[in-house]
C-alpha cells in the first residue's frame, strides 16, 4: 500500500531534520476571584458545600519553552485605562503556576480545551508531540478535550498520543524509553468511527474526589473537517457540539453524576485584547461585534455564545478553547441560571481558576447570583521560578533535537510579526507567500504568478532577539519550524480569473463572513478590501491586480499555496477547482531557502511593508 499523504509529510519532516544533521508575577483579575493558595471562601459558603478549584487551559500547542515575540505576551489592564504588555508562558511556568495555585485546595482538578498538541514548534513537533504530553503527565492534567489539531496527523496517531508506544516509522527516541501515552484521558465524545459509528475515543469522564464527583464531556467543534488536512479525519464523522453535550449530560446525570463541566475546543471573541477585563460590566451586550476600544462589557461574540444559550442546564461551566482569546464571561443557561464561560488564551500563557461550589446533598453545583461559579485567568509569568523538573524535561529533549534546531537558516533586521499582529495583512504573511512564489515561479519548477498563504498557517512571529545562543536577529531553523510546523508540500494550480477572484471573496463571505480569514500575498497581486461594506462584496472587484494588469476573469493564471488550501481548507471551495497541479517544496522548505537566499549577516532581511491590500474600514 503506497504511503499516505500524511505519512508522506513526517517522512519529509524527519527527513529535513537528518538533512540538517548531515551537515513572571501573577495579577488577580477580577474583585471576586480568590488569590492563589487561599481558601475560596469557605466562611460564605452555603452549609453542607465544599468549593472545588477547577484550573483550566487550552490550545497549548506543543510550547514547551516560552514562545517568542508577541505569542509569548499577553496584554493587561491597568487601572488607569492604560494597557501593559506582560511576557508569558512556557511549561516550566506553567506548572510552578499550577502547582502554586492547588496549595490550599484540597478539592482541585485540572482540565484543557484542546489542541494541547499540533502546529507545535520544534522542540515537540519533531518528535511527534510526545515531550508535550510527557510535560502534561508531570503537571497534573486531569483531563482534556480533544481539538482540530490532535487529528493533524490522523486518528491512529491520536490513539498512540492516549494509548502510547513509539512511533510505527520513526521508533522510540530515547534508547531504552517506551512513550507511555497520557496518564489524562483525551474525551472525544462527538468524533464517530463511520464504521461503528462510535466515539474513537472516550466521550466523557468523572473526577472523583472525597465523595465530590464531577463530570466531564468533552468535543472538539463540528467543523473540524474544515480546517484539517482530510487525511487527518478520513472514516470520521464530527458531530454537531450542543447536541452531543446535551445526549451525555443525560447520561452522566442518570449515573447519579448531577455536577458536569464541558470542554469544548470552540470558542469566542471578547470586547477587549487585554485578559483582564470585565466581560460582565454594563456593555453593548452578548453576541455584539467586536470592538477593539472597549474595555470593559459587551461579553465576547462568535460560536460559543450560541453553543452556550443551548447547552442542558445539566452543564455548570463551559471551558472553551480554538480562538486563542482570553475571557471569563457569565452566559446564562437555557433556563436563566448564571454559568461560567471561560477561555486561557494560548501557548500556556494564562490559566484560569474557577471555584465551583459543590452541594453535597444534590451532588450537583451551585448556581445562584450570589453563589454562582466564579472565574479568573491568572498570567504565567516569568518571574516565578520554573518548576525544575520541567527545566530537566526541557533540557532532555533540546539535546536531542540541538543539531537540527540550531542550524541558522537566515537573517532579520527586526521582529517580522504573522501570528499575533491581528491585521488583515501582515510582515510575515507576505515573507512565507513571496517564498513560495519564488520556489515555485520558474517554468520547471511550476511557474507560478502568484501565492496565497492561509493566515492559520502561521504559527508564530519572528522575533529578532535570539531565543538561544544563536545571537539577535538570528533565524535558526527551529524557529522556522515553529512559523510553519506543518510541513505541507507546496502546490501550483490553474485558476481562472474568476475563480481567483472567488477565493478573494470567500475570505469575507460565507462561513468567513462572521469572522474573515484573510490571505496573505504575494507580490504581484493587490487590491482594495472594503470593510464598510457586507459579504463578498468587501473585495473590491476592479481593484485586483495582477503583476500590475487588471484581474481578467477569463484568463488562466497560475497560483502557489499550500497543499491543505488547495483541497479547500478553511473555507475556500473555490481553490479546490485548481486543475494542471504541480506539487513543489514543502513550505517549511520554501521559507528556509527563502531566507538564506535573501539574507546574510551583514545584510539582513527588512520586515515587508505589508501593503498589498488596501483596507478601507
Amino acid at each position: 500500500m503506497p504511503p499516505t499523504p500524511q505519512r508522506r509529510r513526517l517522512a519529509r519532516r524527519l527527513a529535513a531534520g537528518a538533512a540538517v544533521l548531515a551537515t513572571a508575577a501573577g495579577v488577580a483579575l477580577t474583585a471576586t476571584a480568590p488569590p492563589a493558595g487561599a481558601d475560596s471562601g469557605s466562611a460564605h459558603r452555603p452549609a453542607g458545600t465544599v468549593d472545588v478549584q477547577l484550573l483550566s487551559f487550552n490550545d497549548f500547542h506543543g510550547n514547551l519553552e516560552p514562545p517568542q515575540g508577541s505569542s509569548g505576551t499577553v496584554e493587561e489592564l491597568q487601572p488607569d485605562g492604560s494597557r501593559k504588555t506582560v511576557p508569558a508562558g512556557g511549561v516550566a511556568y506553567l506548572a510552578q503556576s499550577l502547582r502554586t495555585a492547588r496549595k490550599g485546595h484540597p478539592y482541585s482538578v485540572t482540565a484543557a480545551a484542546g489542541d494541547m498538541i499540533g502546529a507545535s514548534p520544534l522542540l515537540s513537533g519533531l518528535f511527534h508531540d510526545e515531550p508535550t504530553i510527557e510535560a502534561m503527565n508531570k503537571l497534573g492534567l486531569d483531563v482534556t478535550s480533544v481539538g482540530n489539531h490532535e487529528f493533524d496527523e490522523g486518528r491512529t496517531e491520536l490513539t498512540r498520543m492516549q494509548r502510547g508506544g513509539c512511533h510505527p516509522k520513526d521508533g522510540c527516541y530515547e534508547k531504552g524509553k517506551t512513550f507511555r501515552g497520557a496518564d489524562f484521558p483525551y474525551l472525544a465524545a462527538n468524533v464517530t468511527d463511520d464504521r461503528t459509528g462510535k466515539p474513537i475515543l472516550k466521550p466523557y469522564t468523572v473526577w472523583k474526589n472525597k465523595g465530590v464527583k464531577i463530570g466531564f464531556i468533552g468535543v472538539t467543534l463540528k467543523g473540524t473537517p474544515d480546517i484539517v488536512n482530510a487525511d487527518g479525519v478520513k472514516g470520521l464523522t464530527f458531530h454537531d457540539e450542543v447536541a452531543t453535550i446535551n445526549k451525555y449530560a443525560r447520561v452522566l446525570d442518570r449515573q447519579g453524576v448531577k455536577a458536569i463541566v464541558a470542554l469544548i475546543h470552540e470558542g469566542g471573541l471578547p470586547a477587549s485584547t487585554s485578559y483582564n477585563y470585565d466581560c460582565d460590566s454594563p456593555g453593548p451586550g452578548w453576541g455584539s461585534p467586536r470592538s477593539s476600544g472597549a474595555e470593559t462589557g459587551g461579553g465576547i461574540s462568535g460560536p460559543i455564545v450560541d453553543i452556550a444559550k443551548h447547552v442542558s442546564p445539566q452543564v455548570d461551566a463551559l471551558v472553551t478553547g480554538h480562538t486563542h482569546q482570553s475571557y471569563t464571561c457569565t452566559v446564562p443557561d437555557p433556563a436563566g441560571h448564571p454559568r461560567t464561560v471561560t477561555s486561557a488564551a494560548s501557548y500556556g500563557r494564562l490559566y484560569t481558576d474557577t471555584t465551583l461550589t459543590y452541594d453535597r446533598r444534590t451532588r450537583d453545583i451551585v448556581r445562584t447570583a450570589v453563589h454562582g461559579p466564579h472565574a479568573a485567568n491568572h498570567v504565567v509569568n516569568r518571574t516565578q521560578p520554573p518548576a525544575p523538573d520541567m527545566t530537566s524535561l526541557i533540557t532532555r529533549w533540546n539535546k536531542l533535537a540541538a543539531p537540527v534546531a540550531e542550524k541558522p537558516v537566515g537573517y532579520i533586521s527586526a521582529d517580522i510579526n504573522g501570528r499575533g499582529a491581528g491585521t488583515p495583512e501582515e510582515p510575515l504573511g507576505d515573507l512565507i507567500a513571496d517564498a513560495q512564489l519564488a520556489a515555485t515561479r520558474d517554468a520547471g519548477k511550476g511557474g507560478a504568478q502568484l501565492a496565497l498563504m492561509n493566515p492559520g498557517g502561521i504559527r508564530s512571529d519572528l522575533a529578532y532577539k535570539a531565543s538561544g545562543k544563536e545571537g539577535d536577529g538570528v533565524v535558526t531553523y527551529a524557529e522556522a519550524f515553529t512559523v510553519q510546523p506543518f510541513t505541507n508540500m507546496t502546490n501550483v494550480v490553474n485558476l481562472t480569473g474568476a475563480q481567483l477572484l472567488a477565493a478573494l471573496q470567500q475570505q469575507v463571505s460565507g462561513p468567513n463572513e462572521a469572522s474573515p480569514k484573510i490571505l496573505q500575498i504575494s507580490e504581484g497581486l493587490t487590491y482594495t478590501l472594503d470593510m464598510t461594506k457586507q459579504g463578498a462584496a468587501r473585495v473590491v472587484a476592479d481593484s485586483v491586480r495582477v503583476s500590475g494588469s487588471p484581474l481578467d476573469p477569463a484568463k488562466t493564471y497560475r497560483v502557489a499555496m499550500n497543499e491543505f488550501l488547495a483541497g479547500g481548507g478553511d473555507g475556500f471551495p473555490a481553490l479546490k477547482q485548481g486543475t494542471d497541479k504541480y506539487v513543489g517544496p514543502s513550505d517549511l522548505d520554501a521559507l528556509t531557502a527563502y531566507l538564506t537566499a535573501h539574507s546574510t549577516p551583514t545584510a539582513p532581511l527588512a520586515p515587508p511593508k505589508a501593503d498589498r491590500i488596501t483596507v478601507v474600514k
